[in-house]
């Protein structure tokens, strides 16, 4: 079986991240198609790929699965021995509906704060709706955490899809200098610490482009 993901620009694109993210950290082999976005966002040369026009898309032996979500249930099947949801049924259904959160709400946290691993804006896109946002968020890893995390320090102790959905928000509140509790803080380290997020995170400071779409806070 080949898999192939096609995937944005590394610095932007935090729904490229999440599955990259999963393929890299669970050792599964996978080519990486990388395209770039305009500076309206639209991503340069998807058509061949997706029938959304949009990235993620994950190839399995060329056939495309699009949408974060979907991709990531598609790998799970695929390697069930990875374990990449929790084996514990009611820890796994908590995993599912907080990845479903994720992929679903926050508006408000990615309108102010889009994902921008090169740059550092403290202070910035803080409002009442972001901040609302960021204690949601913050309250999650912490049930997850004290509910399922006694197995190591991530939310459902080892490594799992649910790390894989929240990394892209650790990289905003690093950008953005969101002040943390110690547990959140401890948490978004562990996720840092992951080697594909570093392996990510290196190759995102390594591009050079500006797509204007998303950078609100600073100039070319």
């Amino acid at each position: 079986m080949k898999l192939r993901l096609v995937i944005g620009n590394k610095n932007y694109s935090s729904w490229s991240m999440r599955p990259w993210i999963v393929l890299r950290q669970a050792d599964i082999a996978f080519e990486e198609i990388p395209l770039k976005f305009a500076d309206d966002n639209r991503v340069i040369g998807i058509e061949g790929y997706s029938p959304t026009r949009k990235v993620p898309v994950l190839l399995v032996d060329g056939e495309p699965v699009w949408d974060t979500l979907a991709i990531c249930e598609t790998l799970a099947e695929l390697y069930p021995e990875r374990q990449l949801w929790p084996l514990d049924a009611a820890a796994r259904r908590m995993a599912r509906s907080v990845c479903a959160e994720m992929h679903s709400g926050f508006q408000a946290l990615r309108g102010a704060m889009p994902m921008n691993l090169r740059s550092r804006h403290p202070g910035k896109g803080l409002n009442a709706d972001s901040k609302r946002d960021i204690e949601r968020v913050v309250a999650i890893w912490s049930t997850c955490r004290s509910r399922f995390g006694a197995g190591g320090p991530l939310l459902f102790g080892r490594f799992s899809i649910a790390d894989a959905f929240y990394t892209p928000v650790v990289t905003r509140f690093e950008t953005y200098g969101v002040a943390l509790p110690a547990a959140a803080q401890a948490y978004a380290q562990a996720v840092r610490d992951l080697e594909a997020v570093k392996a990510w995170t290196e190759a995102a400071l390594r591009e050079t482009e500006f797509v204007a779409a998303d950078e609100p806070y600073a100039s070319r």
